[in-house]
């Protein structure tokens, strides 16, 4: 899958849109045969305004694509775990956020 072109949520008045946001990193890689994981995809994004959210995009008959906000800590984690595919800097994505040497 690809990452949707419009997908906009509204969640405690708050509106979450796809148009507007920057995609930090996904999980859609093609492995020689598709892009889909599982018949499911996850991309994360930061809004103008620096939060994050991601959208949940599924193959599967019965189950619906979902915006789920997350706090930068979650999406910190996202990026540095099971995203793998970055589509902009650690730097751009988490704006101020620290990373010091092991």
């Amino acid at each position: 899958m690809h990452a949707p072109k419009s997908f906009v949520r509204i969640i405690d008045r708050k509106r979450y849109s796809v148009q507007t946001a920057t995609l930090i990193a996904h999980d859609a890689y093609w492995d020689d045969h598709n892009f889909e994981r599982h018949g499911r995809n996850e991309f994360l994004y930061r809004t103008p305004n620096g939060n994050y959210f991601i959208v949940n995009l599924t193959c599967w008959q019965g189950e619906q694509d979902t915006l789920i906000p997350v706090s930068q800590d979650e999406a910190i984690d996202l990026f540095e775990t099971c995203l793998s595919e970055h589509e902009v800097s650690y730097a751009e994505a988490f704006p101020g956020v620290k990373v010091v040497d092991a």
